[in-house]
């Protein structure tokens, strides 16, 4: 998946906390006028870029998942008719039973249908078969 410059944007903005702490670190050790030697400094960096890597392989794609939350979850799921919708009726989505409408036709109890709206606790339905 192809990752852009917004999507670094957000993981700069999620990491502001972690560079404030190192940078605070860092100040407390000049301050102290400690002085970290290469190895360590080098195995840091090795470390600081693992975090990146993981980030990259881990965030970066969720940004781009399907809400499943909520009533825009709702929108492209699979139910069945166990009511006859006319307009009106009841359809199983998933292991719940949900107040449905059909966007227009009558359909059928034991019809395939799917979720493409909701309104309040009602979804709206359209027949898979049509």
């Amino acid at each position: 998946m192809k990752s852009t410059i917004k999507d670094w944007l957000k993981v700069l903005v999620l990491l502001l906390d972690e560079a404030a702490a190192v940078a605070l670190v860092f100040l407390v050790l000049w301050v102290l006028e400690i002085e970290i030697p290469l190895p360590i400094t080098i195995v840091m960096a090795l470390a600081l870029g693992a975090l990146i890597f993981v980030i990259h392989k881990a965030v970066i794609p969720t940004f781009h998942k399907k809400q499943i939350t909520g009533s825009e979850g709702m929108i492209g799921m699979k139910g069945r008719v166990i009511k006859p919708l006319t307009p009106k009726g009841v359809v199983r989505v998933g292991d719940e039973s949900w107040k449905a409408k059909s966007s227009g036709e009558d359909i059928e109890t034991g019809e395939e249908v799917e979720v493409v709206g909701v309104e309040g606790l009602t979804l709206k339905v359209r027949s898979e078969n049509r």
